[in-house]
């Protein structure tokens, strides 16, 4: 049984791609418990109240008491690496963590789409409020990825046997995607957004077009997951690409 900590406890609790019936039991009762439950948003919207929830706030609405969120802004959007916007954006955020902190809450969450510690705003957060606040435990509640629901919902296993899974974000720059897909194993891009038509490009190349899977808005009204029709096609930012390893008889890989 893990004892309880002397401080304030800061955890970051994985909610999936978008489901809400993907939750663990733990991630449901550190979402109801906490004190103060934080979610993202873009910092552009924060001001606006109407501003619709992003997909980490709306899976713990319903699980945590809406009295009980706090919206906390990030550069989302911004492509430009350690921007000053991004830099003050992660300050501001960690200093708002704090405050509550110091303002009574003893154990506070940040949700995050996903899982806390896969290309997660959380841990530039974390790291923030370690560096004003030492003694601050800091926690994860693994969650649910994007791959490993597109991997369920489409029926295509993510590795077997000796097969390596190599999962990266197409910001990485083709270069990478085109390295993994010359491997034996199974390759998952992520944020494939306005460089879809690269990496389709690449998979033409390979010949791994055809065994493809494109998922968007996994678990969200308007998802769509099927084959790679072409290029073109308008994507989100949070799409996946899955591109299963081939294989050719069962248990080939062992």
């Amino acid at each position: 049984m893990v004892s309880a900590p002397d401080g304030p406890t800061l955890t970051g609790v994985g909610v999936g791609p978008g489901d809400p019936e993907l939750l663990t039991v733990k991630a449901v009762r550190v979402l109801r418990e906490a004190d103060v439950v934080f979610v993202p948003v873009l910092d552009r919207l924060a001001a606006d109240s109407d501003a619709p929830p992003g997909r980490a706030e709306t899976t713990a609405r319903a699980y945590a008491d809406p009295a009980r969120l706090r919206r906390l802004p990030f550069a989302l959007d911004d492509r430009g690496g350690v921007t000053a916007r991004r830099e003050r954006a992660w300050d501001e955020a960690a200093a708002a963590v704090v405050a509550a902190m110091d303002a009574g809450a003893r154990t506070v969450a940040f949700a995050t789409i996903g899982d806390p510690n896969v290309y997660s705003t959380f841990g530039y957060l974390a790291q923030g409020v370690r560096e004003r606040r030492p003694t601050v435990e800091v926690r994860t509640v693994p969650g649910v990825t994007a791959m490993q629901d597109l991997a369920a919902r489409a029926g295509v296993p993510l590795c077997e046997g000796r097969e390596p899974l190599t999962l990266l974000p197409a910001t990485a720059g083709a270069a990478v995607f085109e390295d993994a897909l010359a491997g034996p194993g199974t390759v998952v891009a992520y944020k494939g957004w306005r460089r879809h038509g690269k990496l389709v490009a690449a998979l033409r190349r390979h010949d791994r077009l055809a065994d493809a899977v494109l998922g968007q808005a996994l678990g969200l009204p308007g998802e769509r997951i099927g084959p790679v029709t072409g290029p073109h096609e308008e994507l989100p930012y949070l799409s996946t690409l899955l591109v299963p390893a081939r294989r050719d008889r069962r248990g080939g890989k062992l």
